[in-house]
Order: C-alpha cells, then structure tokens, then sequence
C-alpha cells in the first residue's frame, strides 16, 4: 500500500513539474496547412525579475494520504520575497469537518472504546527561503499558436501546432529553513501491530493492559483504541527556483504568455515536540511509553504559481513525517483558486507642466 502511493504520488510529481515548463496563455490550435509556414513574433517583455512580491491565495481543496490519518479539506498560503534576498512562507490546511474529510476522526466518533475526546486534523507551517544564488540563464519556451477563429468543434478537430521563442529563464538556489506543527487523531491498533505490541502492552498504574476484545450486544468485537498526536517540527533544507515572465506578440496569431514560477525542494524534519495523549478507559489512564516514536522526517515537495494579480497555484510532497514510527508515510497535493499577486506598490509616475 505505501510503495504503491509513493510510486504514485512520484509519477504525479514528475508528470506536473514537467508540464508546468511550458505554461502558455495561449492555448488552442493551429490550422494543419499552417505547420508548412515560418512564424514571425514580436518580444513584448522577458522580465523574469520582475515578478510580483506578495502571493496570497485561499486553497478551497488539499488532500492527504497518511499513514497517521488520511484526510482532505481546505487552507491558506501566502508568500512574500524581500527584493532578491529570500521569501517567507506561510500555510494552514485544516479538514471541512469529520465527515468530510477527517477519516481517522470519524473513526473514532463511531467506534473508539476509550475515553479520549478526539480532534480534528490541522497543519500550520511557516519558513523562509534564502536565496543563495539567483541567475539569469538563456533557454527558450514553447507556445501554442492560437486564432480567435479557432472555436467550437474547429478547436476540438485541429493538431495542436506549437513554436519555441527565445527566453531568459530565472534560477534560484536557496536554503530552506522554518518549523511546523499539525495534530490529529490516530488509530493505535494499527500502530500497536506494526510495532509488534498488543493492547495489553498498555497499561496502568496497577499494571492492568488494556483489553484485546469488548462485548457490545452479545457479540465480541475489537477494542479499539484512538488517541490524539500533536507533533511540532523543525525543518532545513534546499530549493530550486525556475522563474519565466514573458510575453510575445505572433503575427496572423494571438499573442503569447509564460509567467511560470516553479519551485522544487527537499527538506529533512526534526520533532522536538512529539505527544501522543495517554489512554483514558472508564476514568483510568493508560500509558502509551510502549509506542516508539520517530522524531526525525524528510520530505521532496514542489510549489507552483503564476505572476499575475489574479490566477492559480498548486503545490505537493511526500516523505516520512515524525509521528509514531512505522506510521510517518505521507503524499499530500494542495490546489490554490483564487491566488491574489501584488508588487505592493502604489505609486504612479507624475510630471511637471
């Protein structure tokens, strides 16, 4: 189950960095007679230094797949770049509610056996982004050539007919460092067989485990045992910045934009905080020192958007988060709509009579 989510999310991963090179206001297509003719462009701009400073954007939908509690629901990002000198980023994801989607959460509502109150999922996060290097590089883009006559079934019937430009191309290599904490509830029975134990490894001040088994309704059924973790965690790392803003003009065609911005980044996570509640069972406690917990994590992750005032962003990771050990496996991927861009600057240009 985990390798096949971690090929997956892998693939996906891939797969959208490498769509994301070409991005293209201009999106349709070209007559079939026309791939025998030379395109002619005027540059309009090519300023991929000029880019907006303050990214604020609402996520109405994220989702991830954990080995501590998969679950989906909404967030919050917002990114500011102090001139050419770093970025400081912040984030939110918190679930719409149990039902949608908390999963472990759920589970607990409808089946715990314990006393513990459960909560739901939420992640907070914020870093910086220190720009060790920042380069112009030569390269080009491909644009799609599009005609404003190319609509309805004219646009579904035609090749795609695309061209190369030449543009200049932003690189950034930057050191990564920042903190982040999230709570959720977890599942202990699966914790407890992954780590070989049983419930009655769980005990009390008397020495008593917990029970393998409950009667509920005349019928024997599984104890199931839910707690709460909250895990706070540092993290440093390494980024790689790809920054393209330009914008051209086709003759017989409409013209054509790329303001792609795509961040790729690794980092490696340190939980100096890590708590998993203690067990209550009819007003007892119960202790959870038999679980052993994996402080350290890493994760690849990836982070995309455009340079306009109004657009879209998109970003995921994977990678062992520091939970429970055995339980730290996690892909998740975020999409932003609406995502706000500001150079925040509001002065105009005035002259003399």
């Amino acid at each position: 189950m985990k390798r096949n989510h971690f090929l997956t999310f892998i693939a996906l991963f891939f797969v959208i960095a490498h769509v994301s090179l070409p991005v293209s206001t201009a999106s349709a297509q070209a007559p079939q007679n026309d791939q025998q003719n030379a395109v002619t462009f005027e540059q309009l701009y090519d300023e991929p230094y000029d880019v907006k400073k303050l990214f604020i954007g609402f996520q109405p939908l994220y989702a991830e797949v954990s080995a501590t509690n998969t679950n989906a629901g909404f967030g919050g990002y917002v990114q500011y770049t102090h001139e050419n000198k770093f970025s400081v980023t912040g984030q939110m994801r918190m679930t719409y509610g149990s039902a949608f989607f908390d999963f472990n959460h759920q589970l607990a509502l409808n089946n715990s056996n314990v006393d513990n109150v459960p909560q739901l999922f939420r992640y907070f996060e914020l870093g910086g982004n220190f720009h060790l290097k920042d380069f112009l590089e030569t390269g080009k883009t491909k644009m799609t050539l599009y005609k404003s006559s190319y609509k309805g079934n004219k646009w579904a019937s035609r090749v795609p007919l695309q061209t190369q430009v030449p543009a200049k191309v932003r690189r950034i290599i930057g050191a990564r460092l920042g903190a982040l904490a999230w709570y959720s509830t977890t599942n202990l029975n699966g914790a407890l067989r992954k780590q070989k134990l049983t419930n009655g490894d769980l005990v009390n001040d008397s020495g008593e485990g917990l029970p393998e088994t409950i009667v509920i309704n005349n019928k024997e059924q599984t104890f199931n045992i839910f707690s709460n973790l909250t895990s706070a965690a540092v993290y440093i790392g390494a980024s790689s910045t790809r920054i393209r803003n330009i914008a051209v003009s086709f003759e017989n065609y409409e013209g054509g934009v790329d303001d792609g911005i795509l961040t790729l980044y690794a980092d490696i996570l340190y939980a100096p905080l890590l708590d998993l509640q203690t067990v209550e069972y009819n007003k007892v406690q119960y202790s959870v020192k038999p679980l052993k917990m994996n402080p350290l994590g890493f994760r690849l992750g990836m982070d995309g958007k455009f340079n306009r005032g109004l657009s879209w962003g998109y970003g995921g990771e994977f990678g062992y988060r520091p939970s429970i050990k055995g339980r730290s496996f996690y892909t998740m991927f975020r999409i932003s709509i609406p995502l706000f861009g500001t150079n925040l600057e509001n002065k105009v240009e005035s002259f003399g009579k």
